[in-house]
Order: structure tokens, then C-alpha cells, then sequence
């Protein structure tokens, strides 16, 4: 498989905003599942957003109405849009993907995942 590429990481601000993105080339078609996850040292890794084929998005309720995930087809981008960003959202932020992926409720368990970029580093100060 071809390696998932993130990137949008950096630093910023309490209240700031970063956009994450992640090269999924081949996940146009069909059924795939989509995630974000995150990680700080010592921790276990946290589901963050996820999206399915048709657009369907869940996240989990520490994110809801503060980030968005997204896909653009024609770029064959996975995003991950985050605002009001607080110091604890601090950590490794990974992309993941699989294809085929029969059920939607799926997207947010890290478990069926095998295809996972590299992670990018955020870093909120305050």
C-alpha cells in the first residue's frame, strides 16, 4: 500500500485553528472508512473524527463543533479542520485508512485500521 502522507502539523496559539491534511490516493471508490486519532506519550491512542464512503461523519464528543473532518475527491485529500484549539490538544495527530469497510460505525476504532500515515505534530500553547 502506498504510505498515508499527513501534514499541516505545527504550533499555535490557545484558540488558534490548524488544518490537517492526508494523501489517501486509491480511496475514490467503493467502501473505505477514514479516521483521525491522536496521541500524547504515555497515552493510549484517542479516536479524534472519522468519515465513510458516502460522507458520513462521527466524531468524538471532546471534538464535536470544534473539529471537521472532510474529503476532497479530486485531490484525494482526507482533512481535519480544528478551531479552538486548547493546550490539551496537544499530541500526534494520525490519519488511517481502510477499503473495504462495511460498516459506517466503524470509522472511529483504531482496531480496524492497518494503512496509517506517519503523524503530525501539534503543539497548542497557551
Amino acid at each position: 500500500q502506498v504510505p498515508l502522507v499527513e501534514s499541516g502539523g505545527g504550533s499555535v496559539q490557545t484558540g488558534g485553528s490548524l488544518r490537517l491534511s492526508c494523501e489517501v490516493p486509491g480511496y475514490t471508490w467503493g467502501s473505505y472508512c477514514m479516521g483521525w486519532f491522536r496521541q500524547v506519550p504515555g497515552k493510549e491512542r484517542e479516536s479524534v473524527a472519522g468519515l465513510y464512503a458516502d460522507g458520513w461523519t462521527d466524531y468524538a464528543s471532546s471534538f464535536r463543533g470544534r473539529f471537521v473532518v472532510s474529503k476532497d475527491d479530486v485531490k484525494n485529500t482526507l482533512y481535519l479542520q480544528m478551531n479552538r484549539l486548547e493546550p490539551e490538544d496537544s499530541a500526534t495527530y494520525y490519519c488511517a485508512a481502510k477499503k473495504p469497510c462495511e460498516s459506517r460505525y466503524d470509522v472511529r476504532r483504531a482496531a480496524i485500521y492497518r494503512h496509517w500515515g506517519q503523524g503530525t505534530q501539534v503543539t497548542v500553547s497557551s
